[in-house]
């Protein structure tokens, strides 16, 4: 069994939060029915190129391990096929712009008086309150308005974005770690709950030892390119191939490690770089110095000689050599998957490995509609139903 097995999730979300949440959910077995807009879907869908076959690869990326049902749930009788798919559900996901599904009829308040145990996440730019909550909210924008940005980037260069969308990714896994929660809860004293995840909140929360930097002093932290706030050398530098390493000396055992292990045993008896905090004040003599002198060799001699003094480090790779990693393909994080029509797809694989209850990919990213005919006529609905239905533009 998956740990999972027997949860039923109402999916009613697109673009990344909201699809990497149930991603979550549904590669640890969660039976996961993803309700989309009849004739066009999730918007990622159409986001590209680039495209495998008729497929957005982006798409691709985040909707495996679920099922798709289209609904047209401005229909009542979309409502109504909603409804008794919420009776029977544990939890249902959604990430419309506050508001919207009140006005679908499909609240929390309508949805309880269905199902009182349903655990019911709703996932927004800003949260269900305050003032920006009817703000629209993409990734770009919320990694600037969370203050990640403004420590992102070389010191005298622009404010950067991090190269995936981590305020998006994570609020999917805040609120997967949240129904985990809301569902124990449940188990325990039998009711369901409302949960309000915020992007904004998510990325405030990551900011952790930044944020206590600011607080301890007042001052906004600063952006540091590769580098550490408090820790030096911790960061990378580019070597005689062209290539970067990344370099984290965290302690004084590991700094006379380093030292051994780029032959500079000098350097550990300087007393201007004898502890971390002379390190730090003398950084930007010390960090030019270790620059020229990693550019003598390539990374690869460099990552050896440090890895076999027990230095923490390795190369800056890029997607073909993460790809190509013996660790990663140990791990099974790269996996090959059948498609009806595509016949196989790539996908990273499942990063928690359970030792009685494995996740498993069984299900690819779904066809829009795929699974509208087994999804109906689980709920009671003969094949004549269905088919008028589809006239109907209900499905």
């Amino acid at each position: 069994m998956k740990a999972l097995e027997g949860i039923r999730v109402l999916d009613l979300t697109r673009a990344l939060a909201g699809p990497f949440c149930t991603l979550m959910l549904g590669d640890n077995g969660a039976d996961v029915i993803k309700v989309e807009m009849p004739g066009s879907g999730d918007d990622t869908r159409k986001w590209g190129p680039p495209f495998i076959g008729e497929e957005s690869a982006y798409f691709l990326s985040i909707n495996r391990s679920k099922r798709s049902l289209t609904l047209n749930l401005r229909e009542p009788q979309a409502k109504e096929i909603f409804l008794k798919l919420a009776e029977s559900s544990d939890v249902l996901v959604e990430n419309f712009t506050p508001g919207v599904m009140e006005r679908f009829g499909l609240g929390y308040d309508e949805v309880k008086q269905t199902n009182p145990k349903i655990v019911y996440c709703s996932i927004s730019g800003f949260g269900q309150d305050g003032p920006y909550r009817n703000r629209p909210a993409y990734d770009q924008i919320m990694q600037g308005i969370s203050g990640l940005m403004s420590i992102t980037g070389e010191p005298d260069g622009e404010p950067q974005k991090i190269g995936i969308a981590v305020t998006d990714i994570g609020a999917g896994m805040w609120s997967a770690f949240a129904i985990m929660a809301a569902l124990h809860h449940r188990e325990q004293h039998g009711e369901g709950q409302y949960i309000d995840v915020s992007m904004m909140d998510a990325q405030v929360a990551w900011l952790t030892y930044q944020a206590a930097y600011f607080f301890a002093n007042g001052e906004p932290p600063k952006r540091m390119g590769a580098a550490h706030p408090t820790l030096v050398p911790y960061q990378a530098f580019m070597c005689q191939d062209g290539k970067y390493i990344n370099v984290a000396v965290g302690s004084e055992r590991i700094w006379a490690r380093f030292c051994q292990g780029v032959r500079r045993e000098d350097l550990q008896n300087d007393p201007e770089y004898a502890v971390n905090s002379d390190r730090v004040r003398n950084r930007a003599k010390l960090v030019p110095m270790l620059q020229e002198y990693f550019l003598t060799r390539p990374v690869a001699d460099w990552v050896e000689d440090l890895q076999e003094a027990n230095v923490p480090c390795g190369p800056i790779n890029d997607l073909a050599d993460v790809f190509a990693d013996p660790q990663v393909l140990a791990r099974n994080m790269y996996v090959e998957i059948p498609h009806p029509t595509l016949g196989s797809i790539k996908q990273t694989g499942l990063p928690i490995k359970f030792s009685l209850t494995p996740g498993r990919i069984d299900r690819h990213p779904p066809l829009l509609g795929e699974h509208n005919q087994e999804i109906l006529e689980d709920l009671g609905y003969s094949v004549a139903q269905v088919d008028e239905m589809k006239e109907n533009a209900i499905i």
